[in-house]
């Protein structure tokens, strides 16, 4: 991988060009930095949608700990409830289903277990080819695949080929939704598209509902934080004195996100504390756009403060785009994007 040897100053994400071995990905399958101590304990379900609080009981029980409380009665015996071999998280983005996933992948008493982002493992099959991911999964305890893309029909079939012969040797698994567009009931047409793509192993999941609010905006004012030139400048300055500071024009970059796996975008950030873009404008082109998803997706994973001057990052996404296919991605990276700038 080409990286500055320096742990101080400022770098250029465009000048980078990284490489991912099939060894290192396997290494990756961890869960991001902010979920390294995710539990089932410091998951703060909103008292507003008791959906969170049952959705956190039935993931307990299916990672192994006490069944959830019966009711009907104190003397009543508590009851425990059938556990499938799978389970699919459904709901709407920042109602911590991130969060609950990696709880399940911390709490399972599991020798083997993998934890990673849908484009991780579809990446890791173009690497060592379907065949050899097979034998390298097969006989693993756990796979935690989070945000199951369904709008990839080819990389979709490949993973429900993968996790299908993965639960006919064992591997359980538990997913989250990533909910192609404008979706009726946010979310409930993505368990169907789900569970109609793995029509075969269908009856080896369990749908979970997870309803709520995103929970970066409960705090926040929905707007990403914007920088004139000089206070940009004295932010990169800044962080670039204590350790390593990216910058950027937009336009650069969104162009070398074109020329990079989405798979190695962990790796270009790889040693940056802070990114900063300058002269950000909207998006013309989608395919760019979803780059760009996926590049803040890494971003937000590994707690990176955003700094940026030009076009507010929340208004990246032009309204065509927003009430597209890909509304509800878009509606994730700039929830994301807004706490980024404000961290």
């Amino acid at each position: 991988m080409t990286v500055p040897e320096t742990r101080s100053g400022v770098i250029h994400l465009a000048e980078r060009t990284p490489q991912l071995a099939g060894a290192e990905m396997v290494a990756a399958l961890v869960p991001p930095p902010q979920f390294a101590d995710a539990t089932f304990e410091t998951y703060r379900a909103d008292a507003a949608y008791p959906s969170q609080q049952e959705a956190k009981d039935l993931l307990t029980v299916f990672a192994g700990g006490a069944a959830a409380p019966a009711k009907g009665g104190f003397f009543r015996r508590a009851k425990r409830p059938e556990v499938k071999p799978g389970v699919y998280l459904d709901g709407g983005f920042g109602v911590g289903k991130t969060h609950l996933l990696a709880a399940v992948y911390h709490a399972m008493p599991a020798r083997r277990k993998y934890f990673g982002s849908f484009i991780e493992y579809t990446a890791l099959v173009g690497a060592l080819g379907y065949q050899n991911t097979v034998e390298l999964f097969r006989g693993s305890d756990l796979l935690c695949i989070d945000e199951f893309e369904l709008d990839d029909p080819g990389d979709t079939m490949v993973m429900t080929r993968l996790l299908g012969e993965l639960v006919a040797s064992g591997t359980r698994l538990a997913a989250t939704s990533n909910t192609p567009p404008n979706a009726l009931g946010e979310g409930r047409f993505a368990a169907q598209d789900f569970l109609r793509e793995i029509h075969a192993m269908a009856s080896s999941f369990r749908t979970i509902r997870i309803d709520g609010t995103d929970y970066r905006h409960r705090a926040l004012d929905g707007h990403a934080d914007v920088l004139a030139t000089e206070a940009y400048e004295t932010a990169i300055a800044d962080a670039a004195a204590r350790g390593v500071a990216s910058d950027d024009r937009f336009t650069d970059l969104v162009a070398h996100l074109a020329r990079v796996h989405p798979s190695r975008y962990i790796k270009l950030i790889d040693g940056v504390d802070l990114i900063g873009m300058r002269d950000v404008e909207p998006f013309t082109d989608q395919s760019a756009a979803l780059r760009f998803v996926a590049f803040i997706d890494r971003v937000y994973d590994a707690e990176l403060p955003i700094r940026a001057t030009g076009t507010s990052l929340d208004l990246v996404f032009p309204e065509e785009m927003l009430a597209g296919g890909y509304r509800k991605k878009y509606l994730r990276a700039i929830s994301r994007l807004v706490a980024s700038t404000l961290a």
